[in-house]
């Protein structure tokens, strides 16, 4: 009886064990041979991430389609497309809006999954040669995705890159102000009035913190939190990822990601996955570098409870 009530037990813990990996399972945990959970990894090693520049990867609410940025030695940045077909990821190809004339890079799906927008400096339609970096957007419709449009004042006239949506639809991105050095760049927002883009605001010096290079910010579908990239003298390399929270409409300071995603090379163009479980982020140096995922969750929330113990 003792024997049947021992086996019985170790049963249980199997099953229990079982069904709380296969709970962490989804359609990303498919790219990679290792879930991370404390530790950063490499992501979809050898099909995403290479001996190429890897970074800025979105996914589509379902997970099952995902963009990325390529850059291959001594050539431009381009964007690559992979889906999810019968169970399967279909292997990285160009992007269907890729171009001959210019350059894209740093996708992003809107947590609605209706639009997908990149930077490129293709040129626009009035002319033939590129007008520079400028933002773009595909719309999602019922046979797939648009062809790009660019986006129209107030972002057309000026700097803007790495752009990211909220539910809401208020947008989120780096520029800087005419006459500013590229490493003097800040975070701005522009609010959805009604399907209308009036007006950009730069961001407290809560996010932009005293510093060089910030840049490429996430925000949190429900904007509860932003995270982003900048160069610290209080940081652990190059660039680090920080995060803010929106506290009733208030911006908490930057808080540093810590030694877990931070290391002494370059951490930049943060994403979650639209089930909020892991982050993904670039790191390597200036020619070379992968992108990597960690579980977010508790990282997330050890931040909010020293903010709340303080």
């Amino acid at each position: 009886m003792k024997f049947v009530k021992t086996l019985s037990i170790l049963i249980f813990l199997l099953v229990f064990i079982t069904s709380c990996q296969d709970s962490e399972k989804s359609n990303l945990t498919l790219l990679s041979d290792q879930i991370p959970t404390d530790t950063a990894l490499i992501f979809g090693p050898n099909v995403i991430s290479t001996d190429n520049f890897e970074f800025a990867i979105t996914f589509n609410p379902e997970m099952d389609e995902l963009f990325f940025t390529r850059r291959k030695p001594e050539e431009d940045n381009e964007i690559y497309s992979m889906k999810l077909v019968d169970g399967k990821w279909s292997g990285p190809k160009l992007a269907f809006f890729s171009t001959n004339t210019g350059w894209d890079f740093e996708p992003h799906i809107n947590p609605n999954g209706n639009r997908l927008y990149f930077g490129s400096t293709r040129p626009h339609k009035d002319t033939l040669r590129s007008r520079g970096l400028y933002q773009w957007y595909s719309e999602k419709k019922a046979d797939g995705w648009s062809q790009p449009t660019p986006l129209e004042k107030p972002f057309a006239d000026r700097f803007v890159m790495y752009l990211t949506s909220s539910e809401n639809g208020n947008l989120y991105f780096t520029s800087e102000e005419k006459g500013a050095k590229i490493e003097d760049g800040a975070i701005y927002s522009s609010i959805n009035e009604e399907g209308q883009y009036r007006s950009i605001k730069r961001m407290g010096k809560e996010i932009n913190f005293p510093g060089k290079w910030i840049a490429h910010p996430y925000i949190a579908p429900d904007e509860s939190y932003i995270i982003y990239d900048g160069e610290s003298t209080s940081g652990f390399g190059e660039n680090d990822l920080y995060i803010s929270f929106n506290k009733n409409g208030t911006w908490t300071e930057a808080y540093n990601l810590g030694p877990e995603i931070n290391t002494d090379q370059t951490e930049m163009c943060a994403s979650v996955s639209p089930d909020g479980k892991y982050l993904f982020f670039h790191r390597g140096g200036e020619d070379n570098g992968d992108i990597y995922w960690i579980d977010f969750r508790p990282i997330k929330e050890n931040i909010k409870k020293n903010i709340k113990n303080k």
